[in-house]
């Protein structure tokens, strides 16, 4: 049996949370590479749990900016976060992969402020998330 659309957005919002809670953890110990990595998951947890919480019965992809703006049509505000949140799509591939980068490799090329910039804009989906599915309750 489906769960219904509020209660699969529901689900997928704690799976971000507890991401979000690791990816913290990440950057804290100086693994930044994988916070930066697990931020951009983050975020895209996040954003298809607000679809599902519409109603989407598949939501496919890996884009925040995509993501972004399908959530956009139910609810504009995504559409202005586009513009900040897409830059974690930049960490979906060279995060993982050597051949993602020009030289070197991945634990050695990130930084701790990448990494804390990419905590807290997946924060600021995961709470802008929160928000909107906590008003269903209201």
């Amino acid at each position: 049996m489906r769960n219904q659309p509020l209660d699969e957005g529901r689900r997928w919002l704690r799976q971000a949370q507890h991401d979000l809670h690791w990816s913290r953890h990440l950057a804290e110990e100086g693994a930044y590479y994988l916070a930066c990595f697990l931020s951009q998951q983050v975020a895209e947890k996040a954003l298809k749990a607000f679809l599902y919480s519409q109603g989407e019965d598949i939501v496919l992809g890996h884009s925040v900016a995509r993501l972004c703006a399908a959530a956009g049509v139910y609810e504009p505000e995504f559409q202005v976060h586009a513009r900040s949140w897409s830059i974690l799509d930049g960490y979906y591939v060279p995060t993982r992969y050597p051949n993602g980068l020009p030289d070197g490799i991945p634990a050695e090329v990130y930084t701790r402020q990448a990494a804390d910039d990419a905590v807290e804009l997946a924060t600021e989906a995961v709470e802008t998330v929160a928000a909107l599915l906590a008003a269903h309750d209201a």
